[in-house]
């Protein structure tokens, strides 16, 4: 059983996040018969991550991996080969294609298929610009004094 989940209290308060209401939207409607491959995400350190997938029978030819702004695309087909009679077919070898969201900066660092399994590095690189720095807070200026520190000027005393 789902449930429509309500965000519109949350745009009163909040500026610039439609993207992630919209990806928390997407996420409950994914329909049920995206479960195959199987796949594991990891976070293998500060910035990097991992998606391993379960492609078995299939040759890195049959794989293809795009990458759009903020998408990871991971498909596979296998040829069909017409010749063959199976008593049984428990492989599965339809065509498949999962989708990932990626946050901004994520970038595919590298693919490799190993032992059936595809293993997708990832790391997340923000820009130097992008990445927190101290702002130096200014005292101000005294008026006149071309930004020296202001001088005191000394009383004189009068004769009575």
């Amino acid at each position: 059983m789902r449930t429509a989940y309500d965000f519109s209290p949350l745009f009163r308060s909040s500026i610039g996040f439609d993207p992630i209401f919209n990806l928390l939207e997407n996420a409950a409607q994914v329909p049920a018969t995206e479960i195959w491959p199987p796949y594991n995400i990891e976070k293998a350190g500060q910035d990097q991550y991992r998606i391993t997938m379960a492609v078995a029978g299939f040759s890195p030819q049959e794989l293809n991996l795009t990458m759009e702004p903020n998408l990871l695309i991971v498909s596979g087909q296998m040829p069909v080969d017409e010749d063959v009679q199976y008593l049984h077919r428990g492989i599965a070898t339809s065509s498949f294609e999962r989708r990932f969201e990626l946050a901004d900066y994520v970038q595919v660092r590298s693919a490799r298929l190993e032992n059936g399994l595809l293993m997708i590095e990832l790391v997340r690189e923000v820009p130097d610009a992008m990445k927190p720095r101290r702002i130096e807070i200014q005292a101000p200026k005294a008026l006149g004094t071309g930004g020296k520190a202001p001088r005191q000027v000394e009383q004189r005393e009068q004769a009575a």
